[in-house]
């Protein structure tokens, strides 16, 4: 058995080999009759184009992406044993970036969420880094995922967009403040992909070759610098080129400007997360670096795009569980939603055997017991399909603990996280706005709000004046006037 070979300079053939008579004419009953069913290379080129696209992301459907390499250039084994994160060490990558709420046709530079998903093809299998152009996100518990996305998505009446659906959710969901402050500030619009940094979000795990655990939160800085663009280019750009950012990237590489990043990472020694001040596993919360700095590890460079858009991005499937050894999770309720529910997504959306698809490959020989499903094409032959077995050379069968996990202990509850000395909904967030944002950057902030607010309904729009207010209180008061003189309502004082 040999591996199906493209040779664009043979003449055309069906998928089975054989030479098509005609790539322009059916088989027809006379020049101007019928067409007939037992027209092979017409009923399969139709039934292979009926077939032809596979179902969109739910979220993040809307994307592209490059090859690269990693590069440690930092010594962080006291952190990690894992391989690819040792001194000196290259691996290969992909990464893909992506819009959150928009669908595969809409524009890239929608106010939104950016995707930044980075898979390393390891000598320990693939370790897959899911996160996003900002550092929090908009809940910590995953049950209300599909909810969110629901309410970003469209209407069930209309099939269109609601600003009123979006807020209605954001309002009822206070935890939401700081990622919305963060999405309607200037970094909700970046100029490129190249020019926006990424985060895991998440805090991860590491662990070191004498088992020591540190908690770690990774950071990925544009070294092209961090620019973004105002809500009257993105608006233009949307309708003149609604693949700007994937025009951007494809033909900066092919320049040869390949965009690089550098790898951070904030270190929390294990202890320390038990009494910290935020909850260090809450996704709508930060770490300050004054208390935990950023420490450089590496870089990595894009410098090759992909060859086959189709096979090599949109086949692409990126997983939180993809985690290697020295490497780990923690006890964030969303990440622990993510591993179970995105392999799940992609089994769904390119089938059960989507691993086996060479840009989803690992670069190292693999022992699975995993058999069948849809489109299998690797297999291990006659060995036995099951363990224990007597046949095969090797049954793992360690029975330990493991080194990347962590202590549990309670009863069975649905209950948010135990508040520790400083966590609350609207403290980081008004931080951001007050703290890190400049007064032009706050005017921007407010003209954005207040702009969303023309089909916004009661009683969603007073809890918007009231979820802004509680962020900040001049700001909110900013907004509130603003949005009421944009749609003609009395406003108090004016």
């Amino acid at each position: 058995m040999t591996e199906q070979q493209f040779d664009p300079h043979r003449p055309s053939t069906t998928e089975t080999g054989v030479p098509r008579q005609s790539d322009e004419y059916s088989l027809s009953v006379g020049a101007n009759g019928p067409l007939l069913l037992h027209d092979v290379e017409l009923v399969q080129k139709l039934a292979r184009f009926d077939r032809e696209r596979v179902p969109e992301r739910s979220p993040h459907a809307k994307g592209s992406g490059a090859f690269g390499e990693l590069e440690i250039t930092e010594d962080i084994s006291a952190y990690t044993y894992a391989k690819f994160l040792q001194k000196g060490t290259k691996t290969p990558m992909l990464a893909r970036f992506s819009t959150v709420a928009g669908e595969l046709g809409s524009p890239d530079t929608w106010r939104d969420v950016r995707g930044f998903s980075l898979k390393f093809y390891t000598e320990d299998g693939n370790f897959d880094m899911v996160g996003n152009n900002t550092p929090i996100f908009f809940m910590r518990d995953p049950i209300k995922f599909p909810d969110f996305i629901h309410s970003q998505k469209r209407t069930a009446d209309s099939g269109l967009r609601s600003a009123n659906m979006q807020w209605d959710f954001w309002t009822l969901s206070p935890e939401s403040a700081h990622q919305v402050s963060y999405l309607m500030g200037d970094r909700g619009l970046p100029r490129s992909w190249r020019h926006m940094n990424g985060y895991s979000s998440h805090t991860y795990m590491l662990v070191n070759a004498e088992g020591k655990k540190t908690w770690v939160k990774w950071h990925f800085i544009s070294e092209q610098g961090v620019e973004n663009m105002t809500n009257e280019e993105a608006e233009r750009l949307a309708g003149s080129d609604g693949d700007y950012h994937r025009r951007d990237l494809f033909d900066a590489i092919q320049r040869g400007e390949y965009p690089s990043w550098s790898v951070e990472m904030q270190f929390m020694p294990y202890e320390d997360a038990k009494d910290y001040r935020f909850n260090p596993f809450d996704l709508t919360k930060v770490w300050p670096q004054k208390d935990y700095p950023r420490h450089k590890v590496g870089r990595f460079t894009l410098n090759r795009n992909p060859e086959n858009f189709f096979a090599q991005i949109e086949q692409a499937a990126f997983a939180p569980a993809n985690m290697v050894p020295g490497t780990g999770l923690s006890p964030d309720k969303m990440l622990l939603g993510r591993v179970f529910s995105y392999p799940d997504a992609q089994r769904h959306r390119i089938g059960t055997n989507y691993n086996q698809l060479p840009v989803n490959a690992p670069v190292v020989p693999m022992n699975s017991y995993d058999k069948e499903g849809f489109m299998q094409y690797h297999h291990s032959g006659s060995a036995a399909p099951y363990a224990p077995n007597s046949y095969r050379s090797y049954v793992s069968k360690e029975e330990s603990r493991v080194d990347n996990g962590w202590e549990a202990d309670g009863e069975l509850v649905r209950a948010a996280y135990t508040l520790h000395a400083e966590d609350d909904d609207f403290g980081q967030a008004h931080t951001l706005v007050r703290e890190v944002y400049d007064d032009a950057a706050r005017e921007r902030l407010v003209n954005t709000v207040a702009g969303m607010m023309a089909d916004v309904e009661e009683p969603v729009l007073s809890r918007v004046f009231w979820y802004w207010k509680s962020i900040d209180q001049e700001v909110g008061e900013a907004i509130e006037k603003k949005a009421k003189e944009h749609r003609g309502d009395d406003v108090p004082g004016a």
